[in-house]
């Protein structure tokens, strides 16, 4: 059985060794950008998202994800466009192109770390050494959805290398991240981690196939207020895998007010694009259940 004394010491970040390799990784990665002449006089902004950024992240998913937001430019879509309320202006016309960005940003990369760069169809890869973590570098632009009667919702555009794209809403999940560890007095990251760090060790025993960390975030995050102020962290987890297993046993719930959301409160948690099902889900938090001998 995993005790109390052993999810209470789950509870706890990376390492202080690994958080400075962090540390150090998105300063070179920063160093790189800002150094980088195509990008003088543009406007760009640099930060990290994900676990990392989230305080999420365990050692065993320690990298840093970074993006490069190219403010130049801002796509936009309307929700419904029958309402209307979208910006007017002319399209843009300068010289930051999807294939322009993705291009210097892997220049300006190649130029501090020569010869090690992975570009994948999204991201580029750093892998890591003994003095940094690796890292996925993500090139994107601006992005808004509008809605009727003037309000919106930022994010970014990230354009793969088949000429496809998807919509980020990365500063959304750390703010509504931040809020929910707030209200449940700091045992929101806390759980979190236990679930990582919990399936690090299934995986290892070759209990539950690989789930992926923003995955398992969200998975806690829909999970209600009232849980994390239980008494014990057993408790606590009992409730969240209780609630994550008879969620993913059914169908999608057909009223959307009945679906789960990731932490950015944009997008459904399930759905057919998704990287993972809600089949996945629910073995590994069958699986878990039994390991953890609840009852």
């Amino acid at each position: 059985m995993v005790t109390e004394s052993q999810l209470s010491s789950w509870t706890g970040p990376s390492s202080a060794t690994e958080q400075e390799k962090q540390e150090s990784t998105e300063n070179m990665i920063r160093g790189a950008i800002n150094a980088h002449d195509a990008f003088d006089g543009f406007s760009f902004t640099v930060y990290t998202k994900g676990s990392y950024a989230n305080n999420t992240n365990v050692r065993s998913d320690s990298d840093v994800d970074i993006v490069v937001e190219c403010q130049e430019v801002e796509y936009w879509e309307e929700y419904d466009k029958s309402q209307g309320g979208h910006p007017t202006g002319s399209p843009y016309t300068g010289i930051w192109t999807p294939e322009k960005l993705r291009q210097e940003v892997g220049a300006a990369l190649d130029g501090k770390f020569p010869g090690i760069i992975e570009p994948g169809s999204v991201a580029f890869r750093i892998n890591s050494t003994t003095s940094r973590v690796d890292a996925d570098v993500v090139p994107a632009f601006s992005y808004k959805m509008y809605f009727s009667g003037g309000s919106s919702r930022a994010g970014t555009k990230v354009f793969k290398t088949d000429g496809s794209s998807i919509v980020n809403y990365s500063k959304l999940q750390l703010e509504n991240g931040r809020a929910k560890n707030v209200r449940t007095n700091h045992a929101f990251k806390k759980t979190v981690r236990i679930l990582k760090r919990l399936e690090n060790v299934m995986v290892d025993a070759g209990l539950t196939e690989e789930i992926p960390s923003y995955l398992m975030e969200c998975l806690i995050y829909v999970c209600p207020d009232d849980y994390f102020l239980r008494p014990t962290w057993r408790s606590v987890l009992q409730g969240c895998l209780a609630d994550i297993f008879n969620y993913t046993m059914k169908a999608e719930p057909v009223d959307q007010a009945d679906r789960w959301f990731e932490v950015n409160g944009a997008k459904f948690l399930f759905h057919s694009s998704q990287k993972w099902t809600r089949a996945e889900v629910h073995a590994f938090a069958s699986a878990a259940w039994d390991y953890m001998e609840f009852e």
